[in-house]
């Protein structure tokens, strides 16, 4: 089966699914990434622009991924953009991964750039698109995005769909700690303990060790 994570920004596929990729990829299935944003020069220095790139290959490799497609789009700005011209660049990358199941955030996460990138994908993926093949959609919960949303029903994340990842929670771990840009020390939400304390968690609601929620959004079965 061929498996799409989007991510508004680098990492968010970690924190939101990174557990049930790895399980993905042990039973065979072919995983591909699209990374809608990236950071930019002046607001990064090129030191650190170039370690983001050295993390994102890194994770490329740990994950497997066969095919990464970064938009390239402004982080943290994408409400400066067209709507059409965002939905046009997440519809070509969806295209060109062919994804039978993909992943995206939460509709109502506190970051803008998630919720115009959910509204996006929504819009390219629309049921009379079939071309795109998108069997199964799920969203994933981001920590630091999703949990700090205003507490309202129509922000809320309501999982439906958990997957089992305790023989996986700790190598997610250890590919999150790629990303020396974004972990954070505990208490804070990205913190290892805080990832790991989440995963529990999930699995606890299900009598599982460690599990990652999902929303079903759409299934074509």
């Amino acid at each position: 089966m061929r498996v799409t994570v989007i991510s508004p920004h680098p990492d968010d596929e970690t924190l939101g699914c990174g557990g049930t990729l790895l399980k993905h990829k042990a039973a065979g299935d072919q995983l591909s990434w699209i990374i809608v944003t990236s950071a930019y020069s002046p607001n990064w220095d090129e030191a650190l622009l170039s370690k983001k790139d050295r993390e994102i290959a890194e994770v490329a490799i740990a994950y497997g991924f066969e095919k990464v497609v970064r938009l390239g789009l402004p982080t943290m700005q994408l409400d400066s953009l067209k709507l059409g011209d965002v939905i046009g660049s997440i519809g070509d990358a969806v295209r060109q991964t062919k994804p039978a199941q993909l992943y995206l955030n939460h509709s109502g996460d506190v970051h803008s750039d998630h919720r115009i990138v959910f509204d996006a994908t929504m819009s390219a993926l629309k049921s009379f698109n079939s071309k795109l093949g998108v069997n199964r959609l799920l969203s994933y919960e981001t920590l630091s995005s999703t949990e700090a949303a205003p507490a309202h029903s129509s922000r809320a994340f309501l999982p439906n769909v958990f997957s089992n990842v305790t023989p996986f929670i700790d190598r997610k771990l250890e590919i999150m700690s790629l990303y020396e840009t974004e972990l954070q020390p505990f208490p804070l939400p990205r913190a290892p303990e805080s990832i790991r304390a989440l995963a529990r968690f999930r699995g606890a609601t299900m009598g599982l060790e460690y599990a990652e929620a999902f929303m079903l959004i759409r299934e074509l079965n």
